[in-house]
């Protein structure tokens, strides 16, 4: 499990990765709390004992991305990921620059977001964008529970599925939600995840431990 410190600062990201690191390693640090506070929070998380995704989803021209995704390596995160429209060129520039990193971090690509509408073509957009992403030579990809299965069917087993929109049914999770492609746990491990992202689920809840320890014995 992937705990997503989707909060507005340092010292917020601080305090839920000292009350969650007994069960927790993996972090998500996306846009939000790294404009506000920086690569010192990569450092802070790696201070205190876990790992890091760096979810800034590059989309760019392909030497600038790549760029970027060798500094995001430079800091020792364990995953980043880039928008899969990027295109080809980009997404195999950025495979290449995390290549020579001396600990590469995973690469994967992000391909629909879950707050869009789940149906027949969102599906098959994911698995076109999933194919794009595989033979560009990333590592895998993000995509909801729901598209797991067909990911899994056209990409095979090594390549990482990161699945957000994690929504546990455990009493005191409660948060207002924007996911429209969601699952439980269970669920989502059931069709083929190897990394579950949660965040309001356990940030807004009364006690976060608790939530936290719920889901990892669902899991």
């Amino acid at each position: 499990m992937i705990v997503a410190l989707d909060v507005g600062s340092l010292q917020e990201a601080r305090r839920f990765v000292r009350l969650l690191k007994s069960e927790v390693h993996l972090y998500k640090v996306g846009s939000v709390l790294f404009t506000a506070a920086g690569p010192e929070v990569v450092r802070m998380i790696h201070d205190e004992g876990g790992r890091v995704f760096l979810d800034l989803k590059y989309h760019d021209i392909p030497n600038t991305v790549a760029k970027a995704c060798e500094a995001a390596a430079g800091l020792g995160v364990f995953m980043l990921d880039l928008h899969a429209r990027g295109g080809r060129e980009m997404l195999r520039a950025a495979a290449e620059a995390v290549k020579v990193a001396d600990s590469p971090p995973l690469l994967i690509g992000v391909t629909v977001l879950t707050s869009d509408p789940s149906g027949p073509d969102v599906s098959r957009e994911v698995v076109q964008w999933a194919s794009l992403c595989y033979e560009s030579g990333l590592d895998g990809i993000v995509c909801s529970p729901q598209e797991i299965e067909s990911v899994r069917s056209r990409c095979g087993r090594k390549f990482v599925i990161v699945a957000p929109g994690i929504r546990p049914k455990i009493e005191g999770a409660s948060y207002k939600d924007d996911q429209v492609r969601i699952a439980t746990p269970s669920e989502a491990v059931r069709r083929g995840a190897d990394y579950l992202v949660v965040g309001r689920p356990i940030l807004a809840a009364s006690d976060p431990l608790k939530v936290v320890k719920a889901i990892l014995g669902e899991i």
